[in-house]
């Protein structure tokens, strides 16, 4: 179910800083003629930090019944208090999402076992499919390969895991030990060919939102091992990528999406938007 290419849906706003339902519909009728496989929900990309809890709720309603292909959905949904992500697992309407991508704990850098501990908790508290996400840059914790394997092995609604730590010899040793039937997922949009390469079985990814079509293609090629026609795109699509990331996530996303008329250049504090240097570079490979 979460193979292939998920796509970490933006919020987009309005002039005046509420939600833009009417984009957010535009964006999702965009990935989905692109090819995308699921939607996620309520990930980083969604500026998800700066969303009220009542806000959080309406644009998971919103995605759950703007849906045209019907879509698998999976619900961003962590934290670094686990008591707190036990009880804010009540509030979602579980039944209608297929699964949840749950980040490692920030800020409070818990040791290997007490990662374990929080996802044992997680794990026992929904009987819904869990995507662990790993991305150290953001949270300054990291869930080496062993840990993983170990919550595979022992929870069967642990099936996938989001990678973006960027680190190839870590995902090499992770693909060589995941039990079968476990998908690693790349998070880095830059990688995801040479990491399906080494055995990924798709990507979350940011680029998806706006560059759809051309960026599912290459996953699927990738996936399929037709590398040439899968490398060609990758060529094609590298400058544009990372200039997505150039001045962090989502301020270049929500630039490019605007540039297609898709959605307002708006972003809440502390994130600003694209600065004019990098909207020129946007607007020359665009």
């Amino acid at each position: 179910m979460f193979n292939g290419v998920g796509v970490a849906l933006v919020t987009p706003f309005t002039t005046e800083g509420s939600i833009d339902f009417t984009a957010l519909g535009k964006i999702i009728d965009n990935v989905t003629e692109g090819g995308v496989d699921f939607l996620v929900a309520l990930g980083t990309t969604a500026e998800t930090p700066t969303l009220s809890k009542a806000e959080k709720l309406s644009v998971v309603d919103f995605i759950l019944n703007h849906n045209p292909k019907s879509l698998p959905v999976v619900l961003g949904l962590g934290g670094n208090n686990t008591h707190a992500l036990l009880e804010e697992l009540k509030t979602y309407p579980l039944e209608h999402i297929n699964g949840i991508l749950s980040v490692v704990p920030y800020y409070n850098k818990p040791s290997q076992e007490g990662i374990y501990q929080h996802f044992k908790a997680l794990a026992a508290a929904t009987d819904k499919n869990i995507i662990l996400y790993n991305v150290p840059g953001r949270t300054s914790s990291n869930i080496f390969p062993d840990t993983v394997v170990r919550l595979a092995k022992d929870f069967k609604n642990i099936v996938a895991i989001k990678e973006a730590s960027g680190n190839i010899p870590q995902c090499m040793e992770l693909l060589n030990k995941a039990p079968q039937g476990f998908s690693v997922l790349s998070g880095d949009d830059n990688l995801i060919l040479a990491q399906a390469a080494l055995g990924m079985k798709g990507v979350i990814s940011v680029a998806a939102n706006c560059y759809s079509k051309d960026f599912s293609a290459m996953v699927h090629y990738a996936l399929n091992n037709e590398m040439e026609a899968a490398r060609a795109l990758h060529y094609q699509l590298l400058e544009k990528i990372n200039l997505l990331f150039a001045e962090g996530n989502p301020a270049g996303v929500k630039y490019a999406l605007h540039l297609m008329g898709l959605c307002e250049n708006v972003l809440r504090l502390p994130l600003v938007p694209a600065g004019e240097a990098l909207q020129k570079l946007f607007r020359k490979a665009d």
